[in-house]
């Protein structure tokens, strides 16, 4: 199967010119460009959701995410082997339904990249706050190696009240050390919950995960947006993603790989000629280790993603 796979990955790249030099070129092909969510029928003055995404968990591209370049992904990608990939955060590993998220995020990345291998592993911070959570951190880093990190953080800094620039800080800090180490980082901001939307401390923190995105040049989940966004349509709450302890159920997991992925996939898709991350949109709420093995090669002009995987 990850034989058959490559083979897969190995031509699709060689289409896009990112083979090794040397190769016979395959027909010319439009280069992939940047892709805005699907259009959908929406009501005036309203933007389309995605249809992408599931239809529970649908939610417009501009309340979903930011975009930035993944060039470690991409270069994986280049080198026809695995993506690694380590999900970090308080709802990545645990009893119960969060236990599925490493193969909910897996089985999401792995359709939207066809023929392309990911490996997911995932490692639980429950209820460490930034500061606490970074050198654990770095230890997880250098003990998976990981091309790509996805961090959610946030949400246990702000219900533990810690001082805003330290939170930063501290965040800042740890996002710089793991691009330094040429991996690439996704955040994924605080969870939304209807208690808390008038906190003006707790949308301060929400805030300052989209500067440090926008800042270092990193993708961001808007999880905050996207959760709030859901919970706010007339047949829903937002019991439907949120069960007890601030600790989401099995749909909001599934939700959330599926926006984790979306924020991936499009990030890859961003040409390599390109500056830093878009403009953050901000919510309405109130001893290091290094890499072994091979260096990379400069990545090439893309890879070869689904912009539209079918929605499940």
């Amino acid at each position: 199967m990850r034989w058959s796979r490559r083979l897969g990955a190995a031509a699709a790249l060689l289409a896009l010119g990112l083979g090794p030099s040397g190769a016979q070129e395959a027909p010319a092909q439009a280069k992939p460009t940047i892709v805005s969510p699907p259009t959908a029928a929406a009501a005036p003055g309203t933007e389309a959701l995605d249809p992408s995404l599931s239809p529970e968990c649908r939610v417009p591209g501009s309340k979903l995410y930011t975009l930035a370049k993944l060039k470690a992904v991409k270069a994986a990608l280049k080198e026809n082997r695995p993506v690694r990939v380590l999900a970090v955060g308080s709802t990545s590993a645990g009893p119960g339904a969060s236990a599925t998220y490493p193969m909910k995020l897996e089985t999401a990345l792995e359709r939207s990249l066809p023929d392309v291998d990911v490996v997911v592993e995932a490692r639980g911070l429950q209820g460490e706050i930034a500061s606490g959570a970074a050198e654990r951190l770095r230890t997880m880093v250098a003990d998976v190696e990981p091309d790509l990190v996805v961090w959610q953080v946030g949400t246990h800094d702000a219900l533990a009240r810690v001082e805003l620039d330290a939170f930063g800080d501290a965040l800042d800090e740890t996002v710089k050390w793991i691009k330094s180490h040429d991996m690439d980082v996704v955040l994924v901001d605080p969870l939304y919950t209807a208690s808390l939307a008038d906190d003006v401390y707790y949308s301060s923190i929400v805030r300052k995960v989209q500067e440090i995105a926008a800042r270092e040049g990193v993708p961001l989940v808007q999880r905050y947006e996207a959760m709030r966004y859901l919970s706010g349509r007339a047949e829903k709450s937002e019991g439907h993603m949120l069960g007890r302890q601030f600790r989401l159920n099995d749909l909001g997991l599934r939700c959330m790989a599926e926006h984790v992925t979306r924020a991936i996939t499009l990030s890859l898709l961003q040409p390599d000629t390109t500056g830093s991350a878009g403009a953050v949109l901000k919510p309405d709420a109130s001893a290091a280790p290094t890499r072994e093995g091979a260096a990379r090669a400069a990545p090439g002009n893309g890879p070869q993603v689904n912009p539209t995987p079918d929605a499940h």
